[in-house]
């Protein structure tokens, strides 16, 4: 599987070399899009996609948290539009618009505060978020496909809801990794960027 970490690593060494607010709000758009345009790349492991890192990424870094909370779900909205674009085109046969969809934004939204409680940002604190985040997303969404009766629509019992979380099993995996490297890629980039232009300023001065 080939990771895309260019795209999202030249929104950052946008987002650090340019300091005016219009090119930063550029910037954030750009991460958006790379975003949006990955999710819907064909033959990528389900759940494998960096919204889960963008909110927690979003909730530690940005100080205005609206738009903390705004990131992830403008990407996550974007590729929808995206996929039920594609499918009502025949392309794909995967909707960008089903029941029950409002429930992944608010959970998605949500996980911002993973990244707003990380009080001091650091490799133990992003690897507990990043591995924390998508498990409480996992039995949450599971959870409440199973009391909506959506999905498999397993029957409302305990032995029901454990088959509605089995269900979601083979998209754990790939959601935590995917939390992982790209907590690892964001926060590496908004950490070590600044340092090299330091560096580079140092080099020419």
């Amino acid at each position: 599987m080939r990771l895309p970490a260019f795209p999202f690593t030249f929104v950052f060494v946008y987002l650090h070399v340019m300091n005016q607010k219009h090119s930063t709000l550029l910037a954030f758009a750009l991460l958006v899009l790379a975003a949006a345009l990955y999710r819907i790349v064909p033959g990528r492991p389900y759940g494998f996609d960096p919204m889960i890192a963008m909110a927690i990424f979003g909730g530690a870094v940005i100080s205005n948290k609206k738009w903390a909370f705004a990131l992830p779900l403008a990407a996550m909205l974007l590729s929808d539009a995206l996929f039920e674009g594609l499918t009502r085109a025949g392309i794909t046969n995967m909707p960008g618009l089903y029941d029950g969809q409002w429930l992944n934004y608010i959970l998605l939204g949500g996980l911002s505060f993973f990244g707003i409680f990380m009080k001091q940002i650091n490799l133990r604190r992003i690897a507990v978020a990043a591995l924390s985040a998508p498990l409480v997303y996992f039995l949450l969404s599971n959870t409440g496909t199973w009391m909506f009766h959506g999905g498999f629509q397993r029957p409302i019992s305990f032995n029901g809801w454990l088959m509605a979380l089995t269900d979601g099993l083979p998209f754990l995996k790939w959601s935590m990794a995917s939390s992982l490297f790209f907590s690892v890629l964001f926060f590496g980039c908004w950490y070590l960027l600044p340092r090299h232009q330091e560096q580079a300023k140092a080099q020419h001065a």
